[in-house]
């Protein structure tokens, strides 16, 4: 699957806390759309993530897709709880009007409504009802292959991660 590249979104979802809303916020890259008619995604997490256990409280969420200079965003998402949540206080997010959940500063976004979820091997499926959806004049996306980040742009796909790496 390394030789398979995917685009690299962060998404996010908050639950009522005894102190107010929590956020939290996770790196994916199993974004899939589903259907046009009614308009569905797919994401896959792992069955034991912290994550996906405020997200089935919450039933609602927000995707991020990331542009080609947010790997360092991506890698601050795919961390522990802890470090996600500090991470969270330093990037630019509003919370969605539908959802609450954040959603950060890129080139497109979704929020989405629990619509099913299912058990597959060690993961959790979940789809969902999209529920509304932002884009806006951006840099290339952020994909992941091999193992590292790229950019693509109108030339093809180009390595990314070490340029990110040294700022």
């Amino acid at each position: 699957m390394r030789n398979f590249a995917t685009g690299v979104c962060v998404m996010s979802t908050k639950v009522d806390g005894p102190n107010g809303p929590e956020h939290d916020a996770v790196t994916v890259n199993s974004l899939t759309s589903l259907s046009l008619d009614p308009p569905l995604v797919s994401v896959c997490l792992r069955q034991d993530s912290v994550f996906l256990a405020d997200l089935l409280v919450s039933g609602s969420w927000a995707v991020s897709i990331l542009d080609i200079g947010a790997s360092d965003v991506a890698r601050a998402f795919a961390t522990k709880r802890e470090h996600r949540r500090a991470a969270l206080a330093t990037v630019s997010a509003v919370p969605g009007e539908h959802t609450g959940a954040l959603v950060l500063d890129g080139p497109s976004w979704l929020e989405c409504g629990l619509r099913q979820v299912v058990e597959v091997g060690d993961h959790t499926l979940l789809i969902g009802d999209v529920l509304a959806t932002g884009s806006q004049d951006r840099r290339p996306p952020l994909v992941f292959l091999h193992g590292e980040y790229h950019a693509v742009g109108a030339g093809g796909a180009n390595r990314h991660d070490r340029e990110v790496r040294t700022r």
